[in-house]
C-alpha cells in the first residue's frame, strides 16, 4: 500500500530540505538578553555604591549631588579624602560646595580617633557646626572609648548640642537637661533661643515645657560659671603675684642692705628679657630645629649673668657714691633707666617676641569652665623655687649670715672683719640676677619690649615698703596680698582705677603701720 509520502516525487523533497537548511543558516544568531538564565554570565564587574556616588556627586542635578553626598558621609572615611580632593580641583562651583563638607566631616570623623588629644577634642567641637544626625553616633563611639576626661567631655557636649536641633522635641528636652548637668557654657545662647521662644504668643505646651528646662539649666551653669569664674581669677592673682615676688625679692635685698632706691630694677628685668630673646635667635641660627626648645633652659642662666653684670656695673659706677642719700638714689637710678629703655628700643626695636617652648604651650583644665596655662603655673612654680634658694641662701649659708649681718649693723660688721663694700657689690649683683630671672620668665606671657619693667616696678615698690623693708616674709605675704586684689578688682573698676585702688590701700595702711607687715631690723629702723 502506498503512503502520502511515496506519492510525493523525490526532487520535491529534496527542494524543500533544502530551503529549511537556507533558512536556518540565514537566522539571525540569539541576543545575549534572550538566553535562558541557565547561560554563561556576564564579565561586566558591578559598580559599589560609593564608586556610584562619586560619580554622581559631579552630577548637574542639585538633588543627585546631595544624595551622593549624604551616601559618602553615611558609608565613607578619610580614604575617600584623596579621590574628593582630586574631583574637587577640576569640578565647577557647585561641586566644589558640594564636596567641601562631605571633605571636613570625614576628616573630623578620622580625627575623632587621633593621638593627640587636642586633636580629638578639636575636631568634636567642628561636628557640631555640622548638625548631622551622623555626627551624633560617631561622637558616643568615640566618647565610650576616650581616656581623657576633657576630651570625653567636649564630645559628649557636641552630641547634645546637635541634638538640640531634632525635630523630635522630647529628643530636644533630654538634651536640654544634660547640657544643664554637664554645665555647658557653649550651650548657653542656643537655650536661651527656648525660652524666647516659649515667651513668644501662640508658644505650645512642647515649647513652655522645654524652656522651663532650658531655664534651669541655664541656672545650673551659671551658678557654675561663679564659681569657676572665681577659681580662675584666683589663679590669675597668684600669678601675677608669683611675678612680682621674683621682681620683689632682688628689690627688697637691695633696699633692705644698702638702703637704695633702685629705680632701674625694672630694666635689669627687661636685660634678662632681651638675653632670652637673644638666646633663642641665637639658636635659631646655630642649632637644629629639633633642639630648638632647649634655648629656653640655657637662657635662665644667661639672663641671670646678663642682668647680674649689668647690676654690678651700675653699683661700681653710680650707686656706690649715693649710699645713705636716698633721692640721689632714685634720680640717678631712674636716669640710667631711661638710658637702658633708650638703648634697648634703639638695638632690638620695639617689640619683639619669644616663642614658648613646646612644654609650656597650652594648658590643663581642671574642672569645667577653668583652664590653666603651663607657662602660668610655670612661673608659680619658679617663684617657690626662688623664695626656697634665698631661704636658703639667707639662713643655712656664710654668705648669708654675712650679708644679714650687714643688713642689721654694717659698723659692727666692718669691725669683726667683713668686707662691707664686697658684699654690697656681690649682693646687689645677686638682687639684679634675680630681676633677670623675672624677665627670662616673663617672656612666656609676653612680648618683650623696652618698657618691660615700667608695668612691675610700681607695684614691685609697694611690695616692698608694705611686707616691710628687706623682710622676706613680708614680701612673700605682700606680693600675695597685692597681686590678689589687682586682679579682683580689675574685672570691677578696670586695669587703671584698679591700681588707683591699690595705691590708696598701700598708703592707708602705711599710715596705720610705717614698718609695713614686718617692722625691719638694721641701719634702716634706726634712721
Amino acid at each position: 500500500m502506498l503512503t502520502g509520502l511515496d506519492r510525493v516525487p523525490s526532487t520535491v523533497i529534496a527542494v524543500v530540505l533544502g530551503a529549511v537548511l537556507l533558512i536556518g543558516l540565514s537566522a539571525p544568531p540569539v541576543r545575549a538578553a534572550e538566553q535562558p538564565e541557565s547561560s554563561a554570565p556576564t564579565t561586566a564587574s558591578a559598580v559599589s555604591p560609593l564608586e556610584q556616588a562619586l560619580i554622581e556627586i559631579k552630577s548637574e542635578e542639585a538633588a543627585v549631588r546631595s544624595a551622593a553626598a549624604a551616601l559618602l558621609i553615611e558609608q565613607g572615611d578619610a580614604s575617600l579624602i584623596p579621590t574628593l580632593d582630586a574631583i574637587r580641583a577640576e569640578a565647577d562651583r557647585a561641586t566644589r560646595q558640594a564636596i567641601k563638607p562631605v571633605i571636613d566631616l570625614l576628616k573630623n570623623h578620622a580625627n575623632l580617633t587621633s593621638a593627640q588629644s587636642d586633636t580629638r577634642r578639636s575636631a568634636a567641637a567642628d561636628l557640631v557646626g555640622t548638625g548631622r544626625p551622623e555626627a551624633i553616633i560617631w561622637l558616643e563611639e568615640a566618647a565610650a572609648k576616650e581616656p581623657v576626661w576633657w576630651v570625653k567631655y567636649t564630645m559628649d557636649e557636641s552630641a547634645q548640642l546637635i541634638r538640640l536641633r531634632a525635630d523630635e522635641p522630647a529628643v530636644r528636652l533630654v538634651a536640654v537637661k544634660k547640657l544643664g548637668e554637664l554645665r555647658s557654657q557653649n550651650s548657653v545662647s542656643a537655650l536661651k533661643e527656648f525660652v524666647e521662644a516659649a515667651a513668644q504668643s501662640g508658644a505650645t505646651e512642647e515649647q513652655r515645657v522645654l524652656a522651663d528646662a532650658a531655664q534651669a539649666a541655664i541656672n545650673q551653669i551659671d551658678a557654675w560659671g561663679w564659681w569657676a569664674s572665681s577659681i580662675e581669677t584666683l589663679f590669675r592673682g597668684i600669678s601675677l603675684s608669683s611675678i612680682l615676688l621674683i621682681m620683689s625679692l632682688g628689690l627688697a635685698i637691695v633696699f633692705g642692705l644698702m638702703g637704695v632706691i633702685n629705680m632701674a630694677h625694672g630694666e635689669l628685668m627687661m636685660v634678662g628679657a632681651y638675653a632670652t630673646f637673644v638666646t633663642q635667635q641665637a639658636f635659631v641660627a646655630w642649632v637644629s630645629p629639633e633642639h630648638f626648645d632647649w634655648y629656653f633652659p640655657v637662657a635662665l642662666p644667661v639672663a641671670f649673668l646678663a642682668a647680674a653684670l649689668f647690676g654690678w656695673v651700675l653699683e661700681a659706677t653710680v650707686i656706690r657714691f649715693l649710699y645713705g642719700r636716698l633721692l640721689e638714689t632714685l634720680l640717678a637710678t631712674w636716669g640710667v633707666s631711661l638710658i637702658l629703655m633708650q638703648a634697648a628700643r634703639v638695638y632690638f626695636g620695639d617689640l619683639t617676641a619669644v616663642i614658648a617652648p613646646q612644654a609650656l604651650r597650652g594648658g590643663v583644665q581642671v574642672m569645667v569652665g577653668v583652664y590653666l596655662p603651663f607657662n602660668r603655673i610655670f612661673i608659680i612654680l619658679l617663684s617657690i623655687v626662688c623664695v626656697l634658694g634665698i631661704y636658703f641662701l639667707l639662713f643655712r649659708s656664710n654668705l648669708g649670715v654675712r650679708v644679714r649681718a650687714v643688713t642689721q649693723n654694717r659698723n659692727m660688721s666692718a669691725c669683726l672683719g667683713i668686707p662691707t663694700r664686697k658684699v654690697d657689690s656681690y649682693t646687689f649683683a645677686f638682687a639684679s640676677g634675680l630681676a633677670g630671672i623675672a624677665g627670662w620668665a616673663l617672656t612666656m606671657v609676653g612680648n618683650v619690649d623696652p618698657g618691660l619693667g615700667q608695668n612691675y616696678i610700681v607695684d614691685a615698690f609697694m611690695v616692698v615698703v608694705t611686707g616691710g623693708v628687706g623682710k622676706l616674709a613680708g614680701t612673700i605675704w605682700a606680693s600675695l596680698g597685692i597681686g590678689g586684689l589687682n586682679k579682683l578688682i580689675e574685672p570691677v573698676s578696670g586695669a587703671v582705677y584698679g591700681k588707683v585702688f591699690i595705691l590708696v590701700g598701700v598708703i592707708l595702711f602705711l599710715q596705720w603701720r610705717p614698718q609695713g607687715l614686718f617692722a625691719a631690723k638694721g641701719r634702716n629702723a634706726d634712721a
